[in-house]
């Protein structure tokens, strides 16, 4: 990469820092079940640096997780937001090497799911800590059920908000040039193997 891209790429991975800091600190929409909160979109800036490149997704994902220790978020919010780092790293990492799999609706299906999965294990793996020493039940219902299902069920949607987000911005030749994914349309092929357009414009 060249040093023109470089300073693209940083200086995007910043706005969007900026951006999946400020998404959940001034959303109105917030789903709240004690003692969890799941903010809409509160994850699509670092979705968005999938995206773009593994330096992109992790600096992304470790700048929001920094801005909410230094506004002072709740230590597990904190820690939560540092899982994402993996789950972030590991999907820009495997679309660098596959960028065509979000031109393809059963493998961004796939690779959304995968996302989610690797998203609430991390999410899990963080929460557990927390609720050591609760009720059997309260425990499954706090870990298993908010965290780890509610996690999969936002991570799916917010991911779908990025890709609609993408769409708009991967149409901008500074953005493109720096990116792994630079096309995402979602196709469908019917058994006479004809392409079925399901873009969304």
């Amino acid at each position: 990469m060249n040093t023109s891209k470089r300073i693209h790429t940083m200086v995007l991975s910043a706005l969007l820092i900026a951006v999946g800091i400020l998404i959940p600190i001034i959303s109105p929409i917030k789903v709240i079940v004690e003692p969890m909160s799941f903010t809409l979109a509160s994850h699509v800036a670092i979705m968005i640096a999938v995206f773009v490149s593994p330096f992109a997704a992790v600096a992304t994902a470790a700048g929001t997780t920094l801005g909410f220790l230094l506004y002072g978020f709740p230590l597990p919010v904190v820690l939560r937001a540092l899982s994402h780092v993996i789950w972030a790293f590991a999907g820009a990492y495997y679309l660098r090497k596959h960028p065509e799999t979000m031109t393809s609706l059963w493998k961004t299906i796939v690779f959304t799911l995968a996302i989610a999965l690797i998203h609430a294990i991390g999410e899990i793996a963080v929460a557990v800590p927390f609720y050591v020493g609760t009720s059997a039940n309260a425990f499954i219902y706090m870990v298993f059920g908010l965290v780890g299902i509610g996690t999969i069920i936002h991570s799916c949607i917010d991911f779908m908000i990025s890709i609609a987000v993408w769409k708009v911005l991967v149409k901008n030749k500074n953005i493109a040039s720096v990116a792994n994914v630079k096309d995402v349309r979602m196709m469908l092929v019917n058994k006479k193997e004809d392409k079925v357009s399901l873009e969304m414009q």
